[in-house]
């Protein structure tokens, strides 16, 4: 039989190395030809990597935490071999059978173990030489057998003290070794000290920081962090940031919504979500301001013609942004179907490198953790990013009179080197009346 090894795959261009999650095999494992082996995470993706041969895997290369290069050798696999299937248990052995010589099957015994036999007594091949009897060096017993460990009966002994006058603390009446040692201390005459006033105590929280090494832990970041830290001061050093905001009355929304809940879970399987509200409305404002939608390649601005929206979602792993392709083609329905199924992949680490790359312009909902407003920052090479936060009802001024209204603030991150103010608050303006008159999406005014 022969050995196949297990390599690390070219999941994506710019990947070079991966880090080794987890092993779903341990060594001596059977495993199934397209069985998923091995847990690797790149710094874009978590990726599984099934065997490639059925057989046992022999030997493990790479342990959890390697980071390892495309093209490696992580494991070995015996191709064609079958695992071991007996299991020894506590109290027996596991029985070694030569080839050359045949078992001898015995009733109520498997071949594959025998009861471990009783240990034997020590050989006394000959006897001891006569040793000189040694003086006693323990007290005489009391009355009662005493309680107590064979170092705790000779500090006993060596100290003379007389086992009626130790105060037995253990269980059950056993003598402790500090209690021999409290037998043996003289009686301390008191010690009379003048009273002097207490000085004022330092106020808690200041003096000399205490050493706090025991109480910190180093953890390796993980690769996606890692690429996650790098993007982010990337996108700092090498885009002019600027961030504008809007407040969003979100009445019409939450009104259509839920006049229409039930119906559209009945007809699509899915719940009609505010996503794919502000996805629609992305479109048509990207559209009018097409610089939004655009990058920078060097001395040339990129503009696109097509929606790729990325949806900024909580992973396993950490905040990754899957992309929904071809946005103004889709539905309502169909927003929130893959949507949905992109947060269920990147819950289960199961989003692939081309789910996650190619995207236009980036939505993120902080609203959904409690964020009243923030500032995002862009997703490198993209130009804009709209944010989004929790809907708060807000006493609010409508036609001189004072009404309550579900309010939500948006922000727009963007490149100001390609996009001007003027263009960025009026892209936010155009998301803000799509979204408080809802019908404007379906005939796109």
């Amino acid at each position: 039989m022969s050995q196949q090894p297990v390599l690390v795959p070219n999941i994506g261009e710019s990947i070079k190395e991966v880090t080794i999650a987890a092993w779903r095999k341990a060594e001596g494992d059977a495993v199934t030809q397209d069985e998923p082996l091995v847990e690797v995470e790149s710094d874009k993706a978590t990726v599984e990597i099934p065997a490639p041969v059925s057989g046992v895997l022999r030997r493990i290369i790479a342990k959890p935490g390697d980071t390892v290069a495309v093209g490696a050798i992580v494991a070995e696999i015996e191709a064609g071999a079958v695992a071991a299937q007996g299991v020894t248990r506590p109290g027996t052995a596991p029985l070694l059978v030569s080839p050359l010589v045949a078992p001898v099957a015995t009733p109520g015994i498997t071949l594959r173990e025998v009861p471990m036999p009783p240990r034997p007594p020590a050989a006394q091949d000959e006897p001891k030489a006569p040793t000189e009897p040694k003086a006693p060096t323990e007290p005489k017993a009391p009355t009662e057998p005493m309680k107590a460990s064979p170092s705790t009966r000779r500090l006993i002994a060596e100290s003379g003290v007389d086992v009626q006058a130790i105060s037995a603390s253990g269980p059950a009446g056993r003598i402790e070794r500090q209690d021999v040692l409290r037998a043996t201390e003289p009686a301390a005459a008191p010690v009379v000290r003048p009273v002097v006033p207490e000085a004022p105590t330092r106020r808690q929280g200041l003096g000399s920081p205490r050493d706090r090494s025991g109480q910190q832990r180093v953890v390796r970041m993980t690769p996606l962090r890692r690429t996650v830290a790098r993007r982010l001061i990337e996108a700092q050093q090498t885009a002019a940031i600027l961030t504008t905001f809007n407040e969003v009355n979100m009445e019409g929304v939450m009104n259509l919504r839920s006049k229409y809940q039930k119906v559209f879970t009945e007809r699509h399987g899915i719940k009609l979500g505010f996503m794919s509200f502000f996805v629609k409305a992305a479109v048509e404002a990207l559209k009018v301001f097409p610089a939004v939608n655009a990058e920078v390649s060097g001395d040339d601005i990129v503009y696109k013609d097509y929606y790729d929206i990325g949806v900024a979602v909580g992973g396993g792993k950490g905040l990754v942004v899957p992309v929904v392709r071809d946005c103004e083609r889709l539905s309502l329905a169909e927003i929130e179907k893959s949507i949905a199924a992109l947060a269920t992949k990147a819950k289960e680490n199961r989003l692939t490198i081309e789910e996650l790359q190619g995207g236009t312009f980036t939505i993120s909902n902080g609203g959904i953790y409690g964020s009243m407003m923030s500032t995002p920052i862009l997703n490198p090479p993209q130009s804009g990013i709209l944010g989004l936060h929790s809907i708060t009802k807000r006493a609010m001024v409508e036609e001189d009179a004072i009404v309550i209204r579900s309010m939500m603030y948006v922000a727009l991150s963007y490149d100001h080197r390609i996009i001007d103010g003027r263009e960025a608050v009026q892209f936010l303006v155009r998301i803000k009346e799509c979204i408080e008159d809802p019908e404007r999406l379906l005939i796109e005014v």
